[in-house]
């Protein structure tokens, strides 16, 4: 086959991120507003901490004021719901972003639904998800809406294509599935039960693999042209990267489309957090 298509997240991210700013701008001429974004965070989580240091940063580029609410490990649960109830109040705050795993002791779940649907850009309560599955969301979980974009943008239709999804999680694999059948594809869900996996795989026109296990999914696993998205991040002793859940190069040979790792979904998540935060402060003043 011939080289197959790069789906570049890091590209496609940076052109949305200077829509973002672009939409930011506006809003301040027009309406002087300036879209805010608020994280919160309870204990010290490695990887919490670093995503939230980025998101930071990339606020700041797009011209939206990131507000931070940081909470140790023995933080209350009426502590952080105090929290979330004074910033569903904050007219200067559009998005929340509850930062996730919290620690032990707090019941994520309320804090999750506690958030103002007009607000929860992070797109993981109750009633997103819930009107994700009725097709008319307002916003989507991050990472599915980033791959979801870097399909429309590459030209890539689902409709009518059979997906495959390998993750079951509520912020990766559950919505992604369902943002998929919105999108008129065929899709199939497998996780840590489903047998005989690689003849699931093998049925595949999108293939997203969404379940943390390090090039779990090889070439001879796929179906000839398939387009595949690899959602997996994982740090591997010994390698000068970090990896996907697919070996990129032997799916590589195979695919006609396929995303990186790094550069491909993991730029999008963020970008997509900037855009459904501009989103939620244009539509404070119906635009």
């Amino acid at each position: 086959m011939s080289e197959p298509l790069i789906l570049d997240g890091a590209a496609t991210a940076k052109a949305i991120r200077a829509e973002v700013a672009a939409r930011a701008t506006k809003l301040k001429e027009a309406h002087g507003i300036t879209p805010g974004l608020a994280a919160v965070l309870a204990g010290d989580n490695p990887a919490s901490v670093t995503y939230v240091s980025m998101k930071r940063k990339a606020c700041a580029k797009a011209g939206i004021t990131s507000f931070e609410h940081v909470f140790g490990a023995d933080a209350t649960q009426e502590e952080v719901l105090a929290c979330i109830h004074q910033l569903n109040a904050d007219p200067n705050v559009h998005g929340i972003l509850v930062q996730h795993p919290m620690p032990k002791g707090l019941d994520e779940d309320e804090i999750l639904a506690t958030v103002d649907p007009a607000k929860d850009v992070d797109g993981i309560g109750r009633a997103s998800l819930g009107d994700l599955v009725l097709g008319h969301p307002s916003f989507v979980s991050c990472t599915p809406q980033g791959m979801m974009t870097l399909l429309k943008r590459y030209g890539i239709d689902p409709a009518g294509k059979h997906a495959v999804v390998i993750g079951r999680s509520v912020i990766l694999g559950k919505p992604m599935a369902i943002a998929l059948l919105n999108a008129n594809a065929t899709v199939t869900i497998c996780h840590s039960k489903t047998q005989n996996l690689a003849e699931l795989t093998r049925q595949a026109d999108i293939l997203v693999a969404a379940v943390g296990r390090p090039e779990l999914i090889t070439g001879e696993m796929l179906k000839p042209g398939a387009v595949v998205l690899d959602a997996g991040y994982n740090r591997v002793e010994g390698r000068g990267h970090d990896v996907g859940d697919c070996h990129f190069e032997s799916c590589a040979a195979v695919a006609s489309a396929i995303t990186p790792v790094p550069g491909g979904v993991g730029p999008m998540t963020i970008a997509t957090l900037l855009e459904q935060t501009v989103a939620a402060a244009e539509r404070s003043v119906g635009k």
